[in-house]
């Protein structure tokens, strides 16, 4: 038997007698420039501070950068899966606190021109890393496309990113209801990011949700508030994340608490009968 041979027979035996299934969590905004990778990564992190194994997948079109924000050049991306026929391990990087991530510099366009035999590669690299984490997250673009719905409504839940700012708000909104004009069972959270104070949030956050719920008639989730913070540009220059740079900042304070009611809440939201991958498939055959 081959080293190779050895090494995923290993693989295969540990993933049996593991009943884990990793959920998957797209997070989305509106518009861009109202921090949502910067969220997405540093509630991965905290997600491990609470014991969670979480692998981050950057599908950000043309605007990947959760590596930039941990400061590390990964040596493949998400188009080396796509496109390359790598391995899903061998594109997997190592962040801090042993956050897995996969670099973004392909988009999810890119997955739509793949012919059939690299989709089913794909959907096979996926499923092998499904039962090494707790939560997989995938950092969508900016706004919601037609290609990006695909793997938003494939997902078990969704957190959209806003600001207080109106433009934030109405975008978010429009995104909310694009995904709940296809599927009105779609569980959906709100992040209120950069909030002046806990009451403006709160507000900003209440109001936003009673209009999601009048003009749409769906209930939507408030995830938490997290407060513009000096120290997330500082963060951001030093290319650390904001939870390591400062955790005693009122935004990591923040974090850990939102991270805390999300899995204190967890138990309330059930995992879908099927898989993201089944449910992906079924998707594509539909559209």
């Amino acid at each position: 038997m081959t080293h190779d041979q050895a090494a995923n027979l290993r693989r295969k035996l540990a993933l049996s007698s593991n009943s884990r299934q990793a959920k998957t969590l797209c997070v989305i905004s509106g518009k861009g420039g109202v921090g949502k990778s910067n969220i997405a990564l540093n509630f991965s992190l905290e997600l491990i501070n609470e014991g969670k194994k979480v692998l981050i997948i950057d599908l950000d079109v043309g605007m990947g950068n959760i590596d930039i924000l941990l400061g590390l050049h990964a040596k493949k991306s998400i188009f080396d899966l796509f496109n390359e026929s790598e391995s899903i391990h061998d594109i997997i990087e190592l962040g801090p606190k042993n956050l897995g991530f996969i670099s973004g510099g392909s988009g999810i366009s890119e997955f739509f021109s793949l012919n059939d035999e690299k989709k089913e590669h794909f959907y096979k690299q996926y499923n092998d890393v499904v039962q090494m984490y707790d939560y997989i997250l995938f950092d969508m673009g900016a706004g919601v496309t037609k290609e990006s719905l695909f793997f938003i409504l494939a997902a078990d839940e969704c957190i959209v990113v806003t600001t207080p700012e109106p433009t934030s708000i109405m975008d978010a909104y429009s995104a909310i209801k694009f995904v709940k004009n296809k599927n009105r069972e779609m569980s959906i959270s709100v992040v209120m990011n950069r909030a002046s104070s806990q009451k403006e949030g709160e507000q900003s956050l209440e109001r936003f949700k009673e209009v999601v719920s009048q003009f749409l008639q769906i209930e939507i989730e408030k995830l938490g508030i997290l407060p513009e913070d000096k120290s997330v540009s500082k963060s951001v220059i030093n290319q650390t994340p904001f939870i390591l740079f400062n955790g005693k900042s009122k935004i990591s304070k923040a974090m850990q608490e939102l991270t805390y009611n999300y899995l204190n809440n967890a138990k309330e939201r059930s995992m879908k009968e099927t898989s993201f991958i089944q449910r992906l498939k079924q998707l594509l055959l539909e559209r």
